[in-house]
């Protein structure tokens, strides 16, 4: 059974948010993106562009339409190579 995010610590991870990395496994494999955001708990990364998913949205007050939006969703670590990075 997994253990809750919660108790974990967070991995040191070989990215970094705005890193440029290649996808090497899955879907996108082949691809390149710049890294938006990291999570070292879950050990994820969203990269610009990548893995996008369907997302059905409820009409609201600020949407009233709802409607059907792409967004990225998270890439395992290990699925994803580093480049370059803009800060080296």
């Amino acid at each position: 059974m997994a253990t809750k995010a919660k108790d974990q610590k967070p991995a040191k991870l070989h990215v970094k948010t705005g890193d440029t990395v290649t996808v090497i496994a899955g879907d996108e494999k082949g691809k390149t993106g710049t890294i938006k955001s990291v999570n070292r708990l879950t050990q994820r990364v969203i990269v610009e562009g990548l893995n996008l998913v369907t997302k059905h949205n409820k009409p609201s007050a600020k949407n009233p339409q709802g409607g059907i939006t792409k967004i990225e969703a998270g890439i395992h670590v290990s699925n994803v190579k580093r480049v370059e990075s803009t800060n080296a």
